[in-house]
């Protein structure tokens, strides 16, 4: 037996093991690991696949936790991916505008990329004009997780861990994150965050997915209907840090509190919509700022699939995919074109350290950082 042989059959082995099920028949839980590439440094990077009991799918990797697709059905019961994202894992490594992946340790931006905690100014890297957006250069989205798959009564599920050491992008404290995502049996996508420190530090983790419900990513997302249950937002400058205030939203293009085509106010000429090229801004969402309660419900009328968000954060970055220009070549060599996606981002409000009054986003050693979003998939 040659040497190649022996390969393919060791890798067949592999692949066998790696299956993580509760069992292979129809319509049953199931969790397959493979790898996905290697970092420059050599490291492997694996993609896990998530099947739950409707046969949606998502698949996820350790680099970033960033999810490379996810097949929810229409009405017709046909799946389709409704996420932007590559096939390799140099794409992603190369350049990628956050696609479905994990950010911080701030996610949003925290102007001039500093803040002052007890007494001491941090400075943190710069990477969005003069402001810092993300984590910086390298943040959440950068790195290799370790990973843990699980099979729960809720579905499969899949456990990331990382250890953030003090100073990294300008932070303080040594910072543990576990990053949970559950493909649940009744069709969600539920997102848990948790963390620990040993010094003070602030934290605003998000996912940051890019969706097209269309599961077409040649169209733009114009078409869907969006609602956001909000009474408020938070204003910014034109470098997209906030001014200070939570605006009323009557009378303004940013309301959606009745079901809009998000089509059908985009390019009006406020100042608002020309700060963020169309909308890129957080809505205070009508809720206690810790309790679990609906955010936002999104519908596109073609496909017929709704995706309603539910979460424990006060704030929602709502981002209609200004920048896309097709650059990114994504999936099956498609470019993503203007406005061919949004996302939804769940988390505390823009620039929160160094505005006063808005959400607390300071984690101590003695506290536990906690917090859930759940995207639902359904048909109309």
């Amino acid at each position: 037996m040659n040497t190649k042989m022996i390969k393919i059959i060791v890798l067949g082995i592999l692949t066998a093991a790696l299956l993580i099920a509760c069992g292979s028949q129809k319509g049953e839980s199931m969790m397959q690991k493979q790898l996905f590439g290697n970092m420059p440094d050599g490291r492997p990077v694996h993609v896990y696949t998530l099947t739950n009991d409707l046969g949606m799918e998502a698949r996820v990797i350790d680099y970033g936790c960033i999810i490379l697709s996810l097949k929810v059905p229409d009405r017709n019961g046909n799946l389709g991916d409704i996420v932007h994202g590559y096939d390799k894992l140099e794409h992603y490594i190369e350049a990628t505008p956050y696609f479905g992946a994990i950010v911080g340790r701030y996610g949003n931006r925290l102007a001039k990329g500093k803040f002052t905690l007890e007494g001491t100014e941090y400075e943190l890297a710069i990477n969005n004009g003069e402001n810092h957006l993300h984590g910086g250069l390298i943040g959440f989205d950068k790195v290799v997780w370790e990973a843990e798959p699980m099979d729960t009564p809720a579905g499969p599920s899949i456990r990331f861990s990382y250890l953030s050491p003090d100073g990294e992008e300008g932070y303080p404290g040594n910072l543990k994150i576990i990053h949970t995502y559950t493909l649940t049996h009744d069709g969600s996508l539920k997102i848990e965050y948790s963390a620990t420190t040993d010094a003070p530090t602030v934290l605003n983790l998000t996912h940051h997915s890019y969706f097209n419900l269309t599961a077409d990513p040649s169209k733009t997302i114009l078409d869907h209907v969006m609602t956001i249950h909000a009474d408020r937002f938070v204003p910014v400058d034109v470098g997209l840090i906030p001014v200070g205030e939570l605006r009323d939203l009557t009378g303004n293009p940013l309301d959606f509190r009745e079901p809009t085509v998000i089509g059908a106010r985009i390019n009006e000429d406020t100042e608002d919509l020309r700060f963020g090229l169309g909308y890129d801004h957080c809505w205070v969402i009508n809720k206690a700022e810790q309790e679990m309660g609906p955010v936002a419900e999104v519908y596109e009328p073609t496909s017929g699939r709704v995706m309603s968000i539910s979460s424990t954060e006060p704030g929602l970055q709502f981002y209609s995919g200004n920048f896309l220009d097709g650059s990114n070549i994504g999936k099956r060599g498609i470019p993503y074109e203007y406005r061919t996606a949004l996302v939804m981002e769940c988390h505390r409000y823009p620039d929160s350290p160094n505005q006063e009054g808005f959400p607390n986003t300071v984690l101590r050693p003695e506290e536990e950082y906690q917090k859930t979003t759940v995207y639902t998939f359904s048909t109309r």
